[in-house]
């Protein structure tokens, strides 16, 4: 593995891979927005380029800035990838939203979710421009996007993978992540994963685990899917790949269902879980203990994702099934 060029990190305002030098890693400083006090605010960028040519395989994370199992996967591969055995390019965007994780908060500054807003607007609020220029100046340059995400507050999540599973691209990429479940999820949804598929680039979104914390298992299993997804491109062979056992569950849409009172809430299924029409998936209590209501599921399917947090108002998640 050949050193990243720490010294004299310099600033860019746009991607522009062909003034990257080949066969090396190196790491700038893109230029996205300034401040109140016209400070830039820079989203930190991690290029390998092989020398020799191949596609572009984009990998993003923290869109969402309590989300950072993302960050340590793309910190790990670019620890470990040799990049004089490498064809073609990878570049790494280890923090998206950059405010949102200094302020240790999920959403930007001006409370909207980036990740419901692509492609944004080039002259639109705050967080319009922001999304717009990520895609514009960094997302363009990509043939292939991998975006590394995690639940949120409150959740936990399955390792499951979301794709437009209408693509053969996409669904290939989704499988070479050796997942729990793929969800089919239709592209044009405001998120970064269907800007990106708007512009031509074959993109997923990983789902790997859970918020505001680093977890050894899901960064391994994000890392082995890069690595299957790399040989699947021809640009890099590793020995440490994961054979594809197709060993998932798939599912052509989900929903979240919803308490309608507040109080104590307790889910009994657990990740992965699949679970029949008229199960019992929850319960919650008022604050002495007595049962105010039971939730059955709605249909038969698997649980995605499901909330930990014990205290609901009404109106709180209980479980993310998908339909299978």
């Amino acid at each position: 593995m050949l050193t990243p060029e720490f010294e004299n990190i310099k600033t860019i305002k746009k991607l522009e891979l062909d003034k990257f030098k080949a066969g090396a890693i190196t790491y700038k400083w893109l230029h996205i927005v300034s401040n109140g006090l016209a400070q830039p605010i820079y989203i930190p960028v991690m290029v390998a380029k092989g020398k020799k040519d191949g596609p572009v395989l984009g990998i993003t994370a923290a869109v969402h800035g309590n989300e950072l199992n993302g960050i340590s996967i793309i910190q790990r591969l670019f620890s470990q990838i040799e990049v004089e055995n490498l064809s073609g390019t990878i570049v790494g965007i280890p923090v998206v939203n950059v405010p949102a994780l200094i302020n240790n908060e999920r959403f930007f500054p001006d409370n909207q979710d980036l990740n419901r807003i692509m492609p944004g607007k080039p002259n639109g609020n705050l967080g319009q421009v922001y999304a717009n220029r990520v895609l514009e100046r960094i997302v363009s340059e990509f043939d292939y996007l991998l975006d590394l995400h995690t639940a949120s507050f409150g959740r936990i999540n399955s390792y499951y993978i979301r794709a437009d599973l209408s693509s053969k691209t996409a669904l290939k990429l989704a499988k070479l992540q050796e997942p729990q479940i793929i969800l089919n999820a239709p592209p044009r949804d405001g998120t970064l994963r269907g800007a990106a598929a708007d512009l031509g680039i074959d993109a997923i979104t990983i789902e790997v685990g859970d918020p505001n914390k680093f977890q050894k298992g899901m960064i391994k299993s994000g890392l082995h899917g890069i690595y299957n997804t790399l040989d699947f491109l021809d640009m890099y062979r590793d020995t440490d790949l994961v054979t594809v056992t197709n060993q998932h569950i798939v599912c052509n849409s989900s929903s979240w269902l919803y308490t309608d009172i507040g109080g104590v809430l307790r889910v009994f299924p657990d990740l992965t879980d699949v679970i029949e029409k008229g199960e019992k998936i929850a319960e919650v209590r008022n604050v002495f203990g007595e049962l105010l209501k039971e939730y059955y599921a709605p249909n038969k399917g698997v649980i995605i994702g499901k909330s930990t947090h014990p205290i609901a108002q009404t109106g709180s998640r209980i479980i993310h099934l998908g339909k299978v």
